[in-house]
């Protein structure tokens, strides 16, 4: 199945809005939908790589 994800591509760059397959929930799970998420400042700059 297609999700919507925050993608850090690149360390420094914005976020990039994308889809994403995804599997879809196996027995014994669920399948939950998000309508809004948080993200800390020190998440969303955090030098990915380095």
């Amino acid at each position: 199945m297609k999700a919507r994800a925050a993608l850090a591509l690149k360390a420094g760059a914005p976020l990039v809005i994308d889809e994403v397959e995804v599997a879809g929930p196996k027995a014994g799970e669920v399948l939950v939908q998000m309508v809004a998420s948080g993200v800390c400042h020190t998440d969303a700059f955090h030098p990915i790589g380095r």
